[in-house]
């Protein structure tokens, strides 16, 4: 366990590293006064545009529904005349109209769910024009909200929360194109592919005869990541050596999922003027992170009970890439889950029964541990006003988070946001299973059955896009309801928060009182960890049971 101790730290060392200076970069795109060097470049570009003024939250919050339903009528138009359009080497025709509007729906979501090969489904033309582009907006579109609802705890008292498109221009220009561009390059030096070239015709040391992939794999796969998007060029995503051939290009991939949502942490104590706020969000997200990650190698390292009562001794070794081993696919699988990403460097279905719980219930609890780029933050902001609700409940105080009082109306609007994916999954769950189109899609019966099924709407209501690949989704039935999972766990958990946001910014910041609760301390760190853990407990136990831990208990019957 020595070398598991030391990777995890080794990663936590880098991250921090480097998400502290790139928290003071955003905390600066976050104020919207020119920004210095380039704000000449911003008055000009928000004047041609004809950009005036802040927006109260509904019109920022139309704002961004219109820019996402903008984006998925292009994107699902590029998936259908596909055949047509240019960019098509391999002449692949249009996608299905129920595998368009699903692939339409995940990327405009950040869920990047894929319900197809990508090397034998996709143009050059769509996997740029279409499904890159909808990584950067749909990245955008998390962190403008995030924006918002951080403006709504730093200003004294206010009607506005920001200008949408300005707050959509900015994250784009300054953040995620001059990141992903110094990502891009480093990958293309380790070894990823990044061509316009038709298929590569070659013969295998068998004889066979078959074409070796191509395409600009590496400018996709860099937001890909640092977008917390998560939907691979090629079917085997990162587990393929074209998108991740090196051990540094693992450990970096890693890096970039959860180096923005840290990196948030951090900008979000800066913003409202007091640094410890922020870090005690990125204590409790990491003590939960490693807690996981722990568990996890502790589940692959044990290997397989069956196995191991057979007299076959070892780690489990099945569905991981011999590159990277138990250690580092197992941290990805926690990383990828934690960080509402999807990115794969091995088969999650291949896991032990308690191996593949870890990532599926880090989904469950909200995608909240690190989460996606700006839904992260937002998430566990919800998760720390239910908090600091429940200690007012205690001390019989009127709750309140940095000098802003919480009530009825924000803790309705809490209770929502948090209710939403849970009750998506659920009964998208039950949904399935009560249906002949949903149980033909599973490869495996009984419980693992279920835990592909449990997975699936775990991952498309909590805009993740990771899958037990033991799941037939691409057919009508799983597409439209995946669909409308993903659609529902993206947008009815982005308008209540809009709703606290223009709730918060109205209210006066209240001075400190001998009365206040400290939000900034170990005992906060541990209230607020308590209540996700609690939550997620509650809501997804009896699933659990259901699914992988049953599947769990019956290997380990099998050893007796």
């Amino acid at each position: 366990m020595a070398a598991s101790a030391l990777l995890i730290a080794s990663y936590l060392a880098a991250l921090l590293l480097l998400a502290w200076p790139l928290g003071r970069l955003i905390a600066r795109l976050i104020d919207p006064r020119p920004l210095p060097f380039v704000g000449g470049v911003e008055t000009a570009l928000w004047r041609l545009a004809g950009l005036r003024g802040e927006m109260r939250w509904q019109t920022y919050l139309l704002a961004i529904l219109l820019f996402n339903a903008m984006g998925f009528a292009l994107l699902l138009a590029i998936l259908l005349l596909q055949g047509s359009l240019p960019l098509n080497p391999q002449h692949f025709p249009g996608l299905s109209w129920d595998l368009a509007l699903n692939t339409a729906v995940s990327f405009v979501t950040n869920t990047d769910w894929q319900a197809y090969a990508g090397e034998s489904s996709l143009s050059y033309f769509s996997q740029m024009a279409g499904l890159t582009v909808q990584n950067f907006l749909s990245a955008a579109s998390g962190l403008a909200v995030a924006f918002a609802l951080i403006r709504a705890f730093a200003r004294r008292s206010s009607a506005t929360l920001g200008n949408a498109w300005q707050d959509l221009g900015r994250i784009v220009l300054w953040l995620l194109l001059p990141l992903s561009l110094l990502f891009a390059l480093l990958l293309i030096q380790q070894g990823v592919v990044q061509s316009f070239s038709a298929y590569l015709p070659f013969t295998s040391l068998e004889g066979a005869k078959q074409l070796l992939p191509m395409g600009p794999v590496a400018s996709q796969e860099a937001i890909k990541l640092l977008g917390t998007n998560g939907g691979g060029f090629f079917n085997a995503n990162s587990a393929h050596p074209f998108e991740n051939p090196t051990d540094i290009s693992n450990f970096a991939q890693m890096l970039a999922i959860f180096l923005i949502p840290a990196a948030l942490c951090f900008a979000f104590g800066e913003a409202v003027g007091d640094a410890r706020q922020g870090r005690v969000i990125l204590a409790a997200m990491t003590l939960i992170f490693v807690l996981c990650a722990s568990a996890m190698f502790w589940a692959e390292l044990q290997g397989n009970p069956t196995l191991r009562a057979l007299g076959v001794d070892g780690t489990n070794l099945e569905g991981k890439e011999s590159r990277f081993g138990v250690l580092a696919s197992g941290l990805y699988a926690v990383v990828t889950t934690a960080a509402s990403c999807g990115a794969v460097n091995a088969m999650h279905d291949s896991f032990t029964a308690l191996g593949g719980m870890i990532p599926m219930w880090l989904m469950q609890i909200g995608e909240v541990i690190f989460g996606g780029v700006g839904s992260g933050l937002y998430g566990m902001l919800l998760f720390v006003l239910l908090a600091v609700f429940i200690a007012g409940l205690m001390i019989g105080r009127t709750p309140e988070y940095l000098g802003k009082k919480i009530d009825v109306r924000e803790m309705k609007m809490t209770a929502l946001a948090i209710l939403v994916t849970p009750a998506l999954v659920l009964l998208g769950s039950a949904l399935a299973m009560m249906s002949d189109a949903g149980r033909a899609a599973m490869l495996n019966p009984g419980a693992h059955g279920f835990s592909e099924v449990l997975y699936a709407l775990s991952s498309a209501a909590n805009n993740n896009g990771s899958a037990f690949a033991g799941l037939s989704a691409n057919t009508p039935f799983w597409n439209l309801l995946l669909a409308f999972c993903m659609l529902a766990g993206r947008f009815l958990v982005i308008v209540p928060v809009m709703a606290i946001a223009g709730s918060l910014v109205a209210k006066k910041i209240q001075p400190v009182s001998s009365g206040t609760l400290p939000t900034h301390g170990p005992l906060f760190v541990g209230l607020l960890i308590g209540t996700v853990l609690l939550t997620g407990a509650l809501t997804f136990i009896p699933a659990l049971a259901s699914g992988p831990i049953a599947d769990h208990l019956m290997h380990m019957e099998r050893t007796r």
